[in-house]
């Protein structure tokens, strides 16, 4: 299906998206391919949550469902080494024939023993005057001087500032010991930093890539940091335009690019399009324990690679499914010829990452046997050689209600992050189909926060609350 938002398996019979586009119309037989670069992005659901915190619903266009629903865990089984584990199922919706089937694709963990190739990290921070706003470049600071803190002797690091124009104010160097000359220097350099003048984002990115460039290092993971409410307003202001000026330092020394998103006004499209095209992955960091969760906790996960060009592929059995639609990955869908074209971008992914599909699948009436295949396809980071690994999934497995105790926790809190994200972004039941209310989610995940006991869950509770007060109150006015 050329990115397999929507398959249907009796011919060009075509479903309703959430923007009104009429997904699965295409001459010929319909192919029951569904194909996607993988993205383990979770800034969506940080800039939310923090929106409606602050009493304002989000942007529906900001709206990405696999980035709410990427910012849980899962509990995937993990494969070992490089790579991927592959884990499908899923649940029943309702009594139509629909319902509801998920991919995991899961890393393993960095070692225990902190065992990791040293990372040579070039930061390249927004100082411009919008970053002047608390829990902006203050916040970028405090999380610089907890990153130098949690990295290694034989760690190296970059900085670059930017407003107007981009300047290098230390180039590539290795940090040596935590009481060493060249932390505290860089602490000193990152503590002098304060707003001021335009955003040229451009500068900043060509610069940073450039200081990249003249301190890679080999067998390190050579990474371009982007700290920035990527508010661009002067220079070249587009993704394409600044992406490139930079295409050979990513495609030549495998440079690859974090952003870390900022401010209540942020950029949010500007930085998701820099970052699916860099070759990273981007956050979200609105407190001091977002920014520690991010920089000490995850730092494992946002240095390193245990797959380059990822992409997965779900085959559906026509004689099984009737109808298919995945929820999200809008921007990272990929034609499903190119699969196993590895010269096609696919996504970054570091260890410990999860990465979550959910699919709307309608069976046929009194179908059983296998619904669908499941491959995930990847470079591997040091020899580049191809591989791939595979689950599915048959109709029996899909059987149980969603919502009943029997269901996995973890599926049914994915299930509810995605209903939440389809509700903010103002999709048609008609393309997610037995959708719940704010009302109803939110009294699913309060059964989930109860049983899990996690924050994460309770803080999804809080947002889907706020929204559905938000969006109560809006409907009276």
């Amino acid at each position: 299906t050329g990115g397999g938002a929507t398959g249907a398996a009796d011919g060009p019979a075509a479903s309703v998206g959430p923007d009104g586009q009429r997904y699965g119309e295409r001459d010929g037989d319909a192919d029951h391919r569904s194909t996607f670069a993988l993205d383990v992005d979770t800034a969506s659901y940080g800039y939310a949550r923090r929106t409606l915190a602050q009493g304002a619903l989000p942007d529906p266009a900001s709206v990405r469902p696999e980035e709410f629903v990427n910012s849980f865990r899962q509990g995937y089984p993990r494969p070992e080494g490089n790579g991927f584990s592959v884990t499908v199922d899923g649940a029943r919706t309702g009594d139509d024939g629909w319902r509801l089937m998920r991919v995991g694709l899961a890393t393993a963990q960095a070692p225990a023993d902190g065992e990791r190739p040293p990372a040579a990290l070039t930061f390249v921070v927004d100082i411009s005057g919008s970053m002047a706003e608390p829990g902006r470049l203050d916040l970028v600071k405090s999380s610089l001087a907890t990153l130098t803190d949690q990295l290694r002797a034989d760690d190296s690091i970059a900085l670059v500032t930017f407003s107007d124009e981009a300047r290098t104010v230390l180039p590539m160097t290795r940090l040596g010991e935590r009481d060493g000359e060249v932390r505290h220097h860089v602490r000193e350099a990152v503590d002098t930093l304060e707003p001021t003048d335009s955003t040229n984002l451009d500068a900043g990115i060509t610069t940073g890539y450039a200081t990249a460039v003249e301190g890679a290092r080999a067998g390190a993971t050579n990474r371009v940091v982007l700290l920035s409410d990527a508010l661009a307003n002067t220079g070249e202001t587009t993704a394409d335009g600044i992406l490139e000026r930079i295409g050979d330092a990513r495609r030549t020394h495998g440079i690859t690019l974090f952003g870390v998103g900022v401010g209540s006004d942020y950029g949010d499209a500007l930085m998701e399009k820099l970052v699916d095209k860099g070759d990273g992955h981007t956050t979200y960091v609105s407190s001091p324990a977002d920014a520690r969760k991010v920089f000490v906790q995850q730092l494992p996960e946002n240095v390193q690679l245990r797959a380059r060009d990822a992409k997965a592929q779900v085959v559906f059995d026509s004689d099984t499914v009737a109808d298919f639609r995945l929820l999200g990955y809008d921007d990272r869908r990929v034609a499903d010829d190119d699969f196993r074209d590895d010269r096609v971008d696919g996504g970054e992914v570091g260890p410990g990452h999860t990465v979550t599909a959910l699919y709307a699948v309608k069976l046929r009436e009194g179908a059983g046997g296998r619904v669908a295949t499941a491959t995930v396809r990847w470079l591997d980071p040091e020899s580049r050689a191809p591989r791939e690994a595979s689950g599915t999934v048959t109709a029996s497995a899909l059987a149980r209600d969603l919502w009943s105790q029997e269901t996995p926790p973890r599926l049914r809190l994915a299930a509810s992050a995605a209903y939440f994200a389809h509700r903010l972004g103002n999709g048609s039941e008609e393309a997610f189909p037995a959708e719940p209310s704010l009302e109803r989610i939110a009294s699913y995940v309060r059964e989930l926060g109860a049983a899990t006991e996690e924050a994460d869950v309770r803080q999804l509770g809080d947002a889907v609350r706020d929204a559905e007060r938000l969006k109560r109150r809006a409907a009276r006015s």
